[in-house]
C-alpha cells in the first residue's frame, strides 16, 4: 500500500539523493507559480465579489507555505534527518489547517452582507491555468513522495491537486453564476474547507491517500 512505503525508512542512496533534488526543485518552481497565482486569484476574487475564487487564491499561500516546508526538508544536513521529515510532514498538516477557519467566515460575511459573486475574466483564465498545471505537479511529487518516503513530499502534491480540482469547482462556480446559480460559489468555498481539514489531519497521522 503507497501510505505504508511512504512510511519506509529511506536508502540514501544516489538515486533517493537525486530524487530529494528533484522535489526541493519541484517545490521551488511551484513556490514562484503560486506566489503569482494566488496574487491574480485575490486581485480577481475581490473584484468579483467571489468567496470560492478569495478562498482559492488563499489555499495557494498555504501551498506556498507547504512548499517552503519542503524545500527547507530537503536542504543540508535535513536531507537525510527522520527528524526533520517527521517536523516537515506535521507542518505540512497544520498547512492544511490555516485556510479552513476563513472560508467559514468569509462565507457568513458575505452571505449576511449580500454579496454575490460576479463574472471575472482574470479569474477564470488564472484558474483554468492551474487546473492544467496543477495536477500534473502534484502527481509528480506524490510519486516522488513514495520514493522518497516522504509524507511532507506527498503532502504537497496532495494540496497541489486539491488546488487543481478547486479550480476546476471555481471555475463551474463562475459559470453557474451567469446563469443566476449564485449559491454554487459560497459551496465550492465550504467544500474547500472540509476538504482541507480532512487532508490535515490524514497527513498529520501519516496517511496520504493516493490520487
Amino acid at each position: 500500500m503507497p501510505d505504508q512505503r511512504i512510511r519506509e525508512h529511506p536508502v540514501a542512496s544516489a538515486e533517493w539523493l537525486r530524487a530529494a533534488g528533484h522535489a526541493r526543485w519541484l517545490s521551488l518552481v511551484t513556490l514562484v507559480w503560486l506566489g503569482v497565482e494566488s496574487t491574480l486569484g485575490l486581485a480577481a476574487g475581490f473584484g468579483a465579489h467571489s468567496v470560492a475564487l478569495i478562498g482559492w487564491g488563499l489555499s495557494a499561500l498555504v501551498e506556498a507555505l507547504a512548499s517552503l516546508i519542503v524545500v527547507w526538508r530537503f536542504t543540508g544536513a535535513r536531507t537525510l534527518s527522520e527528524t526533520a521529515e517527521h517536523r516537515a510532514r506535521r507542518a505540512v498538516a497544520v498547512s492544511f489547517w490555516l485556510l479552513a477557519p476563513y472560508l467559514v467566515l468569509h462565507v457568513g460575511h458575505d452571505l449576511d452582507a449580500g454579496h454575490r459573486a460576479e463574472v471575472s475574466l482574470l479569474g477564470i483564465v488564472v484558474t483554468a491555468v492551474s487546473l492544467v498545471s496543477m495536477p500534473v505537479l502534484g502527481v509528480l511529487k506524490r510519486r516522488l513522495g513514495v520514493r522518497l518516503a516522504s509524507g511532507a513530499t506527498a503532502g504537497e502534491g496532495t494540496q497541489n491537486i486539491i488546488c487543481g480540482a478547486t479550480a476546476a469547482g471555481v471555475l463551474a462556480g463562475l459559470w453557474l453564476n451567469t446563469a443566476g446559480l449564485w449559491w454554487v460559489d459560497p459551496i465550492v468555498a465550504l467544500a474547500l474547507a472540509v476538504v482541507a481539514v480532512r487532508e490535515g489531519i490524514r497527513a498529520w497521522r501519516g496517511h496520504v491517500c493516493c490520487h
